[in-house]
Formats: structure tokens, sequence, C-alpha cells
């Protein structure tokens, strides 16, 4: 627990950033012209008792523009595979060829571009989520340095007020990348 201001929001600063991260990733998986394997890096597949990234179950291929294959490792996998692309809500339709899923991507339609839209609402939303739950857990330490009379309450406010100006500055962050997203979706 950081009893300096300094550090406590280098610690969060850290974290938030790992937030903005992973929404870096999940949009890099929105690709909306070209076929990329990027785009499958998002979906998370039920296999042996446990939700694991589908690179973790197969591989990522591109053999063509317009279609992404997965070679499967576990053929008793193929299914599952199969299932979490069609539920990631990227609007894809898989097929299954043995132990390869194909996976063609669709024509950008409006509706699609709609779609799209939507799911990088949500990986946005998800993001701000997560940067709240670090500020909440650095107001919680606050409060906790304060109760132990470590700092006083004036200082008490002040750090949450540093906090929250953090949060703020990642949240802006986070709005940044979705409106940038949203460009690239209507634009392509």
């Amino acid at each position: 627990m950081a009893t300096d201001l300094a550090a406590l929001k280098e610690d969060l600063s850290r974290r938030m950033e790992g937030a903005l991260e992973t929404l870096r990733r999940e949009f890099a998986g929105l690709r909306t012209g070209r076929a990329s394997p990027g785009l499958l890096e998002p979906v998370r597949v039920e296999a042996y008792g446990t939700e694991m990234p589908l690179t973790q179950v197969g591989t990522i291929g591109v053999p063509e523009a317009r279609m992404l294959t997965v070679q499967v490792w576990d053929r008793a996998l193929v299914t599952a595979v199969e299932r979490a692309i069609r539920d990631s809500n990227l609007g894809l339709n898989p097929m299954t060829d043995g132990q390869i899923v194909r996976v063609p991507i669709p024509i950008l339609t409006a509706e699609r571009r709609t779609e799209l839209a939507k799911a990088a609402g949500r990986y946005a939303e998800g993001a701000k989520v997560a940067v709240r739950a670090v500020r909440r857990d650095g107001n919680d330490q606050i409060k906790t340095v304060e109760k132990k009379h470590l700092i006083g309450e004036d200082d008490a406010k002040t750090w949450t007020e540093e906090v929250q100006k953090l949060t703020d500055g990642f949240i802006k962050r986070i709005d940044e990348s979705l409106a940038d997203k949203e460009r690239e979706i209507k634009q392509v």
C-alpha cells in the first residue's frame, strides 16, 4: 500500500494503462478491411473446463483476403472454437472442415458497420469500467492510509482529487480511441 502520492499515482496509472492496452488489442480485433489474424484474438474458447484465448487452442491463418482459418490442435475442441467465433459478436459465420475452421469475412454493409461500431462501444465501456475499478481501489487505499492516520484529511482529499484527474484523463483517452475506431469503421 502506497503512503506516497507519487507512488500511488504511478501504480494506478500503470494499471489504467493496462486497461487501455487491452482496449487497443480488442480494437485491433475489429479490423474492417482485409482479413487479419488480429480479428480473432479477442475470441475466448471454452476448453478443458476453462476459458482460453483462441490463440492457445489453434493457429490462425489468412489464406485469402476475405478468409481466415483456424487450425485447431485438438480435434475435440473444433466445435467449441466454431461456437466461440459465432458467439463473439463479430458477425462471423464459421464453417468446420475437419480440424480446420474456415471463417469467411463478410463484405461490410451498413448493417455490419453498425455492428462493428456497437462492438467497439462495448469494448470501450469495458475499458472504462476497468479504469473506474482501479480508481475505486486507489480511493480505498487512500481511505485506509487516512484511517491509519498516516495522512491528514486535507491530504486525503487532495490525493482523491489527483486520482480523479488521472481517471478523467484515461476516460478521455478511451473516448478518443473509440472515436478514432468509429471513424475507421465508417471509412472502410
